[in-house]
């Protein structure tokens, strides 16, 4: 049969860019650094938003993300979908902060306490009275908001709310890896670890359905 002669493909194209990586088992998956061991692995970042009264889950998503900071307004406006309200008041920790995310004016009838500063364990910050300088940046406020003490009654509520709930998940169940590949149905895998805490959560409350 006739045709043109077979010719070698040009490697040019094919060839990635420095420093460029990929996953083969999981190409959504992404380099992240675990906050427990600091080392770091493929991985998600997976969320969840809790009820400060019964630690039920009232909000969950995965994200791409390496860090959180890009993260309150979705989860906020999440749980508004979910339950149909705003919350009151929200507290996270210093890995939500953002000056535009607490600046959002989504946001502003909800009293956020999102710490804008890590702080170490034993760590004493001064306490803050009457109101913060006019000028003040939106960290600046959120600083001596949580100095004052009504601030720092509100914040350290957060240990006994969130944290426990991924405790349970992590060491009461073991689970401590996806099974799935792929963001969307790692999604779905981590919706229903929330909602299987959430069922567990009613059942050992006692709580029972109403009967039609």
């Amino acid at each position: 049969m006739g045709g043109r002669p077979p010719q070698a493909p040009d490697p040019e194209p094919a060839k990635p860019e420095p420093g460029a990586q990929r996953n083969f088992t999981d190409s959504d998956s992404r380099i992240m650094k675990d906050g427990a061991t600091k080392e770091f692995a493929q991985a998600y970042n997976a969320q969840a938003a809790v009820d400060g009264e019964a630690q039920v889950i009232v909000a969950a998503a995965v994200t791409q993300q390496t860090n959180d900071k890009k993260q309150l307004v979705p989860m906020l406006e999440q749980v508004e979908a979910m339950t149909g309200s705003q919350p009151q008041q929200v507290t996270a920790d210093a890995g939500y902060f953002s000056e535009q995310q607490v600046s959002e004016a989504k946001l502003e009838r909800i009293d956020l306490f999102v710490a804008p500063d890590g702080q170490k364990h034993g760590e004493e910050k001064p306490w803050a009275t009457g109101p913060p300088p006019s000028d003040a940046s939106a960290a600046e406020r959120m600083r001596h908001k949580l100095r004052t003490a009504e601030g720092r009654a509100v914040y350290k509520l957060r240990k006994a709310v969130v944290e426990p709930v991924f405790g349970q998940i992590k060491e009461q169940r073991g689970f401590r890896r996806f099974l799935l590949r792929g963001l969307t149905c790692v999604e779905g895998e981590w919706k229903m670890i929330c909602a299987t805490h959430n069922l567990l959560k009613l059942f050992r409350s006692g709580w029972r359905p109403q009967r039609a």
